[in-house]
């Protein structure tokens, strides 16, 4: 199992999938077009059953029930995109077999450190993958693809082994928030799924942010400085004026279930300024007050200088814990197949958000389980392959009888 586990997840991150927030197409970038078609076809030689690719590049396929009993049909779900923070083109892979606890060196002055990433102490004696410093190393999602492959390879090879119908979806556009845009729950069929899109080994997710996100335009006044007195309006002063209203809840700042307001981009001159943040709370009460307090913001510098400013705020997904806990033994369910692949669990509140939470108020309850990784999204990211063999081994615990 774990050299094919290896072998899908070297395969699958060789090609540059990166998503484009700033691509009017669906999906993002024609990378993904490509390779929807390249691991349907894997999927078609493995033996798995209605493999196909819709027109928004949704790769499903299915695994037909080999026993008579009543069971539940599950999904199992994970995207084909990277993140567009760091560059995903032309990752290799930098395998390290039993690993000896100290700094890992990579280029471009590289230093994966246990003495910054502690955790790292807990995998001496494993197989430890990274990067070679230039690019990210894509386990966010293709160690989570790589082990849905695994598993559906394992259960073609072992017919032996009891399972009811099993369905599997791989998703485009993920990491900038569209990945079930266009998602047809219905038509998938299932009675509950999971992403496979979690962290470190034994992370289980049923709760995530609410979120939102807020588009803010500054329109100032530009005239000459040497007779600006009583007329100019700097843009990009006023942008510094409204970030300051805001609380200093900031991503750096707060952890567990604190929430946060994320200035993403800014960019401005003398005549506009333009701002884009993300607002984050577990709690849905606190998550209307923080957009209230955005909008509030906007109210006062145009109160104060005229009406010069607009903002957009709009909802992106809620926490789904509003969702799963209506349907808790689907949470139950992984709890137990974890621990019975020998996994400590810890359940923990995402910060942030996968497919399943917007899939959970769709209709499907998701859940989100661990691939094995840390770091993600940047040259500092790795994977343990032995927590992806338990992620592999959880997801089989999950489906069979």
């Amino acid at each position: 199992m774990k050299n094919t586990l290896l072998a899908y997840f070297t395969d699958f991150i060789s090609i540059n999938t990166q998503s484009d927030e700033n691509s009017d197409s669906y999906p993002s970038t024609e990378a993904q077009e490509l390779f929807a078609e390249v691991i349907a076809g894997k999927l078609s030689v493995m033996g798995m059953e209605n493999v196909s690719v819709d027109r928004w590049s949704y790769v499903t396929a299915e695994l037909p029930a080999n026993t008579d009993e009543e069971l539940p049909v599950i999904g199992l779900i994970s995207h084909m995109d990277t993140s567009p923070d760091y560059s995903g083109m032309g990752i290799h892979p930098n395998i390290i077999a039993d690993y000896n606890g100290s700094d890992i060196v990579l280029k471009d002055s590289i230093i994966i450190s246990p003495n910054e990433f502690p955790i790292l102490k807990n995998y001496i004696g494993k197989t430890v993958i990274t990067a070679d410093g230039t690019t990210l190393l894509g386990g966010d999602d293709k160690a989570g693809m790589a082990e849905i492959f695994t598993a559906m390879d394992y259960l073609i090879k072992h017919p032996e082994i009891k399972h009811g119908k099993i369905k599997v979806a791989f998703t485009p556009d993920e990491e900038i928030g569209a990945g079930v845009d266009h998602f047809d729950t219905e038509k998938f069929g299932c009675d509950f799924a999971y992403t496979i899109d979690g962290g470190d080994e034994g992370e289980i997710n049923y709760e995530c942010f609410n979120a939102a996100r807020a588009k803010i335009s500054i329109r100032g006044k530009s005239v000459h400085p040497g007779s600006a007195k009583g007329s100019m309006i700097n843009a990009a002063l006023l942008a510094m004026e409204l970030n300051s209203l805001l609380p200093d809840e900031k991503p750096a700042n707060t952890e567990g279930y604190e929430g946060f307001f994320h200035l993403t981009a800014i960019k401005g001159d003398v005549s506009r300024a333009d701002l884009e943040y993300i607002i984050r709370d577990h709690d849905r009460e606190k998550f209307e007050q923080r957009k209230k307090i955005v909008k509030d913001a906007a109210d006062c510098i145009n109160e104060k200088y005229g009406s010069c400013v607009e903002a957009e705020i709009y909802d992106e997904y809620f926490n789904m814990a509003e969702i799963i806990m209506q349907h808790k033994h689907v949470l139950d369910r992984a709890v137990k197949a974890a621990e019975k692949a020998g996994v400590t669990v810890d359940i923990r509140p995402i910060r942030g958000g996968t497919d399943g939470a917007r899939l959970s108020y769709m209709g499907l309850p998701c859940p989100n389980l661990f691939t094995g990784g840390h770091n993600f999204h940047g040259p500092y990211e790795f994977v343990v392959l032995e927590s992806m063999v338990k992620a592999v081994e959880t997801i089989l615990n999950i489906v069979t009888v």
